[in-house]
């Protein structure tokens, strides 16, 4: 290899040394700021040449190497000049306008090599960039990597979905994306604390590790949610197979800490297969498929299916129009009566809550209630269909009680009691004719604090009732637990047909169970006069339904119980006749 000291002691005019300077000076594109004599000129240059620290060189149109500074012979003073033309590849430089290109050397270093063509040849400048790739490589790698579970994370998962929608439709269909969360995450870790719930994520990490081949792509992009790329299988059959197995693997149960721990992972599935314009329409559509598995929890996956984004998006709709119908006072009240068999008197009344769109229409509370569940409106909705029925009771008879329907959301805030007792305050009800109707989910969901509530809004005098009991699987339990005033049977016992022993033999044995534990017993749904019959000689003491009055608004109340008061007589003498 031709050293600066060499090529120097070589050069024996200065016409050469000057037509490397004016070579310099023109790969530089600098202009001098004053004129230099073209003899100083190229010792300048050359001077410059020689203590620059980068690697430069003269390369000839043949490869030769004419002249290379010490930095270049520090770089490259071990290569031969043959075999360093060979690995610079300067052959193929030819066919090239000069530029940057990263070539490997068999010892594992990798150059930098950019190159500037002249009328000569090449005028070359090399770095060792081995230890930057290195250092590149592990930052790529740190900032696509969950510290917490040592998987890949969201941009991880985005770039390698990218690549994915970049290439062939065939390579795409045996593909699909898997997003898993665990139910109960949360509360496991309010309740712990974060050190056991972060050991909880790096658990389910190894075990979904397990259960995934080796191309998969696994990844943590948030909280308790983790991302899938199944690569290469027939979709979206092994995507399911691949979803059950998590859903049973993820679901046993954890050890940690001496805490046994048990949380429910679902799996929303989205193949790659259907058409997609962007990573975001893909994660979209997983999601999507999440929330329809946490919504049917029987099988705890589900497979994507393009008229979900329809679904979601009427969902979505149905939501703004509802947080924007209790401002705009489209909800109303209307009561169906509680008739006492025993007495053969209307003894209260439900407050049933109905929404009137003005582009909607009549809107089902089968339709909007659980969506306000979900979202939380619940609360602000059921805080004024207390406020209501409180006042609208306060203007009925004084033996006339009202019963409410409570929310387990609702028992979840922690001010509901001090909405009860103001709501009474308000409206100056005697607390002894509020009946708060409640669920087993109430139990269930607020188990620890449902019953503190129960107790302290009791001891006021207000009444609480069990809705829809017998649906549950945990009913003995609950009225062991707390002393309720009614239990009402669910309708869908009442309305079977009297040659279906099941139902009447469940409908008999809660009103035995009732009267045992003095009780009130309410059956749901009387429509007929043989319901009304068989659930009398059953031994419930109230019914409620369509036989005794569809649901009225507040301002038929009076005019309904003066009615029911002026035939009452006329009933006694049929103890099933009812007015």
């Amino acid at each position: 290899m031709a050293t600066f000291a060499t090529f120097c002691g070589g050069m024996g005019s200065v016409h050469s040394i000057t037509h490397i300077g004016t070579a310099l000076a023109e790969t530089s594109r600098r202009r001098p700021l004053r004129a230099v004599p073209p003899k100083q000129a190229a010792e300048l240059a050359m001077s410059a040449f020689a203590a620059i620290d980068s690697a430069l060189a003269m390369i000839a149109p043949d490869g030769r190497i004419m002249m290379a500074n010490p930095a270049f012979g520090r770089l490259f003073g071990d290569i031969s000049s043959e075999d360093l033309q060979a690995r610079l590849l300067i052959e193929s430089w030819r066919n090239l306008e000069g530029g940057e290109r990263v070539v490997l050397f068999p010892d594992g270093r990798s150059f930098l090599i950019r190159t500037n063509i002249l009328p000569s040849g090449y005028f070359v400048c090399a770095s060792d960039i081995t230890d930057q790739l290195a250092r590149d490589a592990r930052d790529a790698r740190l900032v696509r990597t969950d510290r917490l579970t040592e998987l890949g994370n969201r941009r991880l998962l985005r770039e390698r979905l990218q690549d994915l929608l970049d290439s062939s439709p065939a390579v795409r269909g045996d593909c699909a994306l898997l997003t898993v969360d665990l139910d109960r995450f949360r509360a496991v870790n309010d309740a712990l604390g974060r050190n056991i719930g972060d050991a909880l994520l790096c658990l389910v990490s190894k075990r979904i590790r397990s259960a995934v081949s080796d191309v998969d792509i696994v990844t943590r992009l948030y909280g308790d949610q983790f991302g899938i790329i199944q690569f290469g299988r027939a979709q979206p059959d092994s995507a399911v197979i691949l979803a059950k197995r998590l859903c049973d693997l993820l679901s046993r149960p954890y050890m940690l800490e001496g805490q046994l721990i048990d949380v429910t992972a679902r799996v929303g599935i989205a193949p790659l297969a259907l058409e997609a314009a962007d990573v975001d329409q893909v994660m979209k559509n997983a999601d999507l498929a999440l929330n329809r598995a946490r919504q049917d929890r029987a099988t705890g996956y589900c497979v994507f299916e393009s008229g979900m984004d329809e679904t979601v998006k009427a969902r979505r709709a149905l939501e703004t129009d509802l947080r924007r119908a209790l401002a705009l006072r489209e909800f109303a009240l209307v009561y169906q009566p509680q008739f006492d068999l025993q007495t053969r008197r209307v003894t209260g009344f439900e407050a049933l809550l109905r929404w009137n769109s003005p582009t909607r229409g009549t809107v089902s509370p089968l339709d909007f209630i659980p969506l306000a569940e979900e979202t939380g409106i619940i609360n602000p909705i059921g805080e004024w269909v207390l406020r209501t029925a409180c006042r609208d009771a306060a203007n009925w008879p004084a033996d006339i009680t009202v019963a409410v329907n409570i929310s387990a959301v609702q028992f979840a805030h922690r001010t509901l009691a001090t909405t009860v007792l103001s709501a009474l305050s308000d409206s100056d009800l005697d607390p002894r004719r509020l009946e708060l109707e409640i669920t087993e989910s109430v139990m269930l969901d607020a188990r620890g604090t449902a019953l503190g509530v129960l107790q302290r809004l009791r001891g006021t005098g207000i009444r609480v009732s069990l809705d829809d009991f017998g649906t549950g699987y945990s009913s003995l339990g609950y009225l062991r637990s707390f002393p309720f005033d009614k239990i009402k049977i669910d309708q869908s016992f009442v309305r079977g047909t009297a040659e279906d022993p099941g139902n009447r033999a469940i409908v008999r044995a809660i009103a035995s169970l009732g009267q045992n534990l003095g009780m009130a017993t309410v059956a749901e749904g009387v429509e007929t006069a043989e319901h009304l019959e068989r659930v009398a000689a059953d031994g419930c003491t109230h019914v409620q339904g369509y036989l005794i009055s569809r649901p009225i608004s507040p301002e038929q109340v009076d005019g309904f119980l003066a009615a029911k008061s002026a035939e009452e007589t006329e009933c006694r003498d049929d103890p099933f006749q009812v007015a």
